[in-house]
């Protein structure tokens, strides 16, 4: 049985596993990416993740890498990232990969890597046409026309996070102002929260408790958010039209709190499309390498 290794480099994580040509884990591993931290130690952890996988797995045949930011697929190169991932920008994991492990290694934008997995062995899986929205630190996002990852010409494709949705608004760490990232992300959750609630969450998790305690302003904030994100949706509806919109990331694992309100607010909105929640939870990103390694290997 053949296998390669497949890592997710998130804002918090780095996830990894191993599996076969049918997508069927047979190892998994996960380390802090310590990403304040900067380069080398997002480096350093991805070396301690792959090099756990490698030692349950010796025979991996190559390695894929999703990754925040441009990536040039081609090349492995990161071509551009925010600080989300400090000194990030110019990586070259595919070389990273040759030369620590001496496998063919190869990389992507991890929202692409994520829709990937989806339609490998996930939501999408049987669609031809699809776009994803990953919500966690930042928000990421993909698209798939005629059953293949559209990366654009300047590897920039599918990046939803950073399409404008208040003119004007929050300051960006791309540069710019009011981009969806700054109103959509888990980030943004939280802080908005936080704000409303006159106290800080630590987390997520801390958020929707609130909200699960029926805090009138923490739900005025989950609702608020509902709708910035029916409003992204429905742009990409419009610029797409897609079979299925997906929902992960991090944010979507405590949906079942939240998404009544989007589902009201899809239903207010004039542009229908079916939104599927993503089936494969903090673990399609690694899938999503893995199956570009699998590719990658087979020219595809």
């Amino acid at each position: 049985m053949a296998y390669v290794i497949g890592m997710d480099i998130g804002g918090t994580q780095v996830k990894g596993v191993v599996c076969d040509e049918q997508g069927r884990t047979v190892a998994e591993a996960k380390h802090p990416t310590h990403a304040a931290s900067g380069r080398d130690a997002i480096l350093a952890s991805l070396r301690l993740t792959a090099s756990e996988l490698i030692a349950r797995c010796p025979d991996a045949k190559a390695i894929g890498i999703g990754t925040a930011g441009r990536v040039d697929v081609r090349t492995g190169v990161v071509v551009y990232a925010t600080d989300n991932l400090p000194g990030w920008m110019g990586t070259d994991l595919a070389k990273w990969g040759r030369d620590n492990f001496g496998l063919p290694t190869f990389a992507d934008n991890d929202g692409n890597a994520a829709l990937l997995g989806e339609a490998w062995t996930g939501a999408a899986r049987g669609l031809t046409d699809a776009a994803m929205l990953t919500l966690g630190t930042g928000v990421g996002g993909a698209i798939l026309s005629g059953g293949r990852i559209v990366r654009g010409a300047n590897h920039s494709g599918g990046e939803w996070g950073h399409v404008v949705l208040v003119p004007g608004g929050r300051a960006c760490n791309c540069g710019r102002h009011g981009c969806l990232e700054q109103y959509a992300s888990g980030t943004a959750l939280v802080r908005d929260a936080s704000a409303a609630a006159g106290r800080t969450f630590a987390d997520g998790r801390e958020a929707v408790k609130a909200l699960q305690a029926g805090e009138p302003a923490v739900v005025d904030v989950f609702r608020r958010y509902a709708e910035h994100l029916a409003v992204a949706i429905g742009n990409i509806v419009q610029s797409l039209d897609p079979q299925a919109i997906l929902i992960g990331g991090g944010v979507v694992e405590s949906g079942e709190h939240w998404w009544p309100y989007l589902t009201e607010a899809l239903q207010a909105s004039p542009f229908k499309a079916e939104v599927r929640p993503a089936a494969l939870g903090n673990r399609a990103g690694s899938l999503g390498a893995a199956k570009l390694a699998w590719d990658s290997l087979a020219g595809v």
